[in-house]
């Protein structure tokens, strides 16, 4: 690692990384991606001096990166230990990877989430399923691009995939069950955060069924023709750092200490505003981004170019 102070990209999939190099490089901040894959570090030792961002994901497992949420624990602690700034730190991934911890933060935050059991292993997961009235959801506790979501039309059929070969258990033995959220309009909505600041607001075509909502350019897929699916992300103009939900999010976020996050919320037919998601890895999509009034990984450099600047070297 260079001994000049710089920032440092905590993160294992290196496909997520070229948008935050091109903004770190337009804005003159030098920094360096840092991969945990593999590799040591010597807890002895110092660390670099310079501003570490931790862009962790709870999908690592799904890239052959299941180690790397232990990695991430061990080497933002030592990095904390030493007086680092860490931006989404070690708190902040034990939320990245936890959607109980998730979903425990944004209901003593007094954010309405939606009505979730934890349960632990397969034991009691079909009686535990009767106190949800069908449809309801399945869902992996430690998650990531919509991976492991399903949607449950009867109990039956949830009975039988929980007693068959398909059934797909959470990376960390916990699957949730939830009530499944009756949106007003097909979409749902991610709001982009960037220093406790909306960046903007981003409508989510769910008309497909489809829970997995991955917004980087790397997850896009094609049509079945093989031409380009239509888009399904929009800019949300109208979500505005006044709106009443937005204020709470806010409220949140400086109360955990999560710099930087897109969080998901669902507007129900019956007037709720429920949040149900926060993404502290965030990505962004280019075409929102081409016409976004701000940039997301614009305002990610401005923000840890802007630390690296006030950064003072801290004696060992």
């Amino acid at each position: 690692m260079s001994q000049q102070p710089q920032v440092y990209v905590i993160h294992e999939n290196a496909e997520w990384f070229p948008p935050f190099a091109a903004a770190f490089a337009a804005q003159g901040v030098p920094a360096q991606e840092w991969l945990l894959t593999d590799g040591s570090i010597d807890l002895s030792a110092e660390p670099p001096q310079g501003v570490f961002w931790s862009r962790l994901s709870a999908s690592a497992h799904t890239r052959d990166h299941a180690d790397s949420k232990e990695y991430g624990r061990a080497v933002l602690r030592w990095l904390e230990s030493w007086g680092r700034t860490v931006v989404n730190g070690s708190e902040v991934l034990e939320l990245e990877v936890s959607k109980v911890a998730q979903h425990a933060a944004l209901r003593a935050a007094g954010v309405d989430v939606p009505a979730t059991a934890a349960v632990f292993g397969r034991g009691d997961l079909k009686t535990r399923a009767r106190s949800f009235s069908a449809p309801f959801i399945s869902k992996h506790n430690q998650g990531g691009k919509g991976l492991g979501v399903r949607r449950w039309d009867s109990h039956d059929d949830f009975d039988a995939w929980v007693d068959g070969p398909d059934f797909e258990p959470s990376p960390d033995g916990i699957t949730l069950l939830q009530e499944y959220l009756w949106t007003r309009e097909p979409f749902v909505t991610r709001a982009e955060y960037v220093d406790g600041e909306l960046v903007y607001a981003v409508r989510v075509d769910t008309s497909a069924g489809s829970f997995e909502l991955c917004p980087a350019e790397a997850c896009a897929v094609d049509g079945e023709d093989g031409t380009p699916a239509p888009p399904l992300f929009q800019l949300r103009e109208e979500i505005t750092p006044e709106h009443p939900l937005v204020a709470q999010h806010r409220a949140f976020l400086k109360a955990a200490g999560i710099r930087i996050a897109g969080i998901e919320f669902a507007e129900t037919y019956d007037g709720r505003l429920v949040t149900y998601d926060i993404n502290t890895n965030t990505n962004y999509n280019p075409d929102v981004e081409a016409i976004a009034p701000h940039s997301g990984p614009g305002r990610i450099a401005s923000l840890l170019g802007s630390l690296l600047t006030q950064h003072q070297p801290v004696p060992a």
